[in-house]
C-alpha cells in the first residue's frame, strides 16, 4: 500500500490549532464556551504564534540577516517559540527571563540550545528589568535583533491575520464574545480587532489578574493595580503598543483561586492539563458568557485561549508543597499521595 503524506514545513505546524467546546465552563455559564488548544503549538503555546510573526518581519525589512541573532526578554513561552523558529531558520538565540520563573521553562530554553539570561523581577521602571536587559543585550551584540514582543506589533498582527480568522471559520461567522488576559497584549489586541473587522457586534473582554493594572484602565480610565498573582506571563501595568487602540468592550479581575479552580476542573473532568492563564481565561469566559445570556443574546457563544500546556509548571502548579507555601488550594487528589 502507498502512502503519501503530505509536504510542508516545520513551521507550517505553528496556528491552525483545534478548538474544543468546554463542558463544565459551559454548564456553568449557560451557554457554549469554547477553547482554542494553542498548546497544541510545536512550542505547546500561544507565544509560538509571536515568535514567527515577530522573526518573519524582521527579515522581511532587512534587520534580521542569515546567521544573526534574535534577542528577547520573556517570562518564557515566547521565548522557547522563538528558539524553536530559529532553530529552523538557523539563527541563534538569546533569551532574557526573571528568574522567578518555572524551572521548566528555563530547563527548556537550556535544552532548546538558547542562551539564557536569569535577572531578578523588577518593576518595568527599574533599567534591570528583564525586557530592558533584553534590549541593551540586542544592541551590544553584532548581527542582533531585538524581538521586542511588547511594542513590535508584528505581535498582533499575527492575531489578526491568523488566530481571529481561524476562530471565524471554527465557529462558522458565529461569535458573540471572545476574552483572554494580556500579557503583551498581542492577543486580546489582536483577535480583538480581526474579530471586530467581520462583526463589529462580537464583544471582546480582558480578563486580567490580580496584580496587573488593565483591569482599572479599562474599567476607570486609571493604570491602577490590586493585590497579586502567581501567574506567568500575563498581567500588564502599562500600555503597550500592542494593546494601543485595543477594542476592549468590558473587564473581568479573576484572582488566582477562581482560576486554579477552573485549572483543576478542565484536568479532572475534561483530561486538559493547563497552565494558570488558561485557568483564568476560562473564568473569565464563563463570566462573558453569563453576561451575555443576561442581556439577552440567544444562546451565545464565547471563545478563548488555551495559552499553554501544564506540563510546564509541574514544579509550580502542580505541586502541593509549592501550592500550600503561597497560601493556595492545593489541589485535593494530592491529599491522596
Amino acid at each position: 500500500m502507498n502512502i503519501t503524506a503530505p509536504f510542508g514545513k516545520t513551521l507550517d505546524l505553528i496556528g491552525n490549532t483545534p478548538l474544543v467546546r468546554l463542558a463544565g465552563p459551559s454548564e456553568e455559564a449557560g451557554c457554549d464556551i469554547y477553547g482554542k488548544c494553542e498548546f497544541a503549538n510545536p512550542g505547546s503555546s500561544v507565544k509560538d504564534r509571536a515568535a514567527l510573526g515577530i522573526i518573519r518581519d524582521a527579515e522581511a525589512r532587512g534587520e534580521l540577516r542569515p546567521g544573526g541573532t534574535i534577542v528577547e526578554g520573556t517570562a518564557g513561552n515566547t521565548g522557547i517559540g522563538i528558539a524553536l523558529v530559529a532553530n529552523a531558520l538557523g539563527y541563534r538565540t538569546i533569551i532574557v527571563m526573571p528568574d522567578n520563573q518555572s524551572s521548566e521553562k528555563m530547563d527548556t530554553l537550556r535544552a532548546l540550545g538558547a542562551q539564557l539570561v536569569l535577572v531578578p523581577p523588577t518593576k518595568f521602571a527599574d533599567p534591570n528589568h528583564f525586557v530592558h536587559t533584553s534590549r541593551r543585550l540586542a544592541e551590544e551584540t553584532e548581527g542582533a535583533v531585538w524581538a521586542n514582543q511588547f511594542d513590535n506589533t508584528a505581535n498582533r498582527k499575527v492575531h489578526i491575520d491568523g488566530t481571529a480568522a481561524e476562530l471565524w471559520e471554527q465557529m462558522a461567522g458565529r461569535i458573540d464574545g471572545f476574552t483572554c488576559a494580556a500579557g503583551t497584549g498581542g492577543t486580546i489586541a489582536g483577535v480583538g480587532m480581526g474579530l471586530k473587522e467581520r462583526d463589529e457586534n462580537v464583544q471582546i473582554a480582558l480578563t486580567d489578574p490580580h496584580g496587573a493594572a488593565l483591569y482599572s484602565y479599562f474599567a476607570d480610565g486609571e493604570l491602577k493595580s490590586e493585590g497579586s498573582s502567581v501567574a506567568e506571563g500575563i498581567g500588564q501595568g502599562r500600555i503597550t503598543a500592542n494593546l494601543d487602540g485595543a477594542p476592549i468592550d468590558t473587564q473581568f479581575r479573576i484572582s488566582d483561586e477562581v482560576g486554579l479552580g477552573w485549572v483543576a476542573r478542565l484536568l479532572r473532568e475534561e483530561g486538559l492539563c493547563l497552565g494558570l492563564s488558561s485557568g483564568i481565561n476560562v473564568a473569565g469566559a464563563v463570566e462573558l458568557g453569563k453576561k451575555l445570556v443576561a442581556e439577552g443574546r440567544e444562546n451565545p457563544q464565547v471563545a478563548t485561549i488555551l495559552c499553554d500546556t501544564g506540563f510546564r509548571y509541574l514544579s509550580t502548579l502542580y505541586n502541593a508543597d509549592w501550592l500550600a507555601s503561597k497560601d493556595l488550594p492545593v489541589f485535593d487528589w494530592f491529599e491522596q499521595d
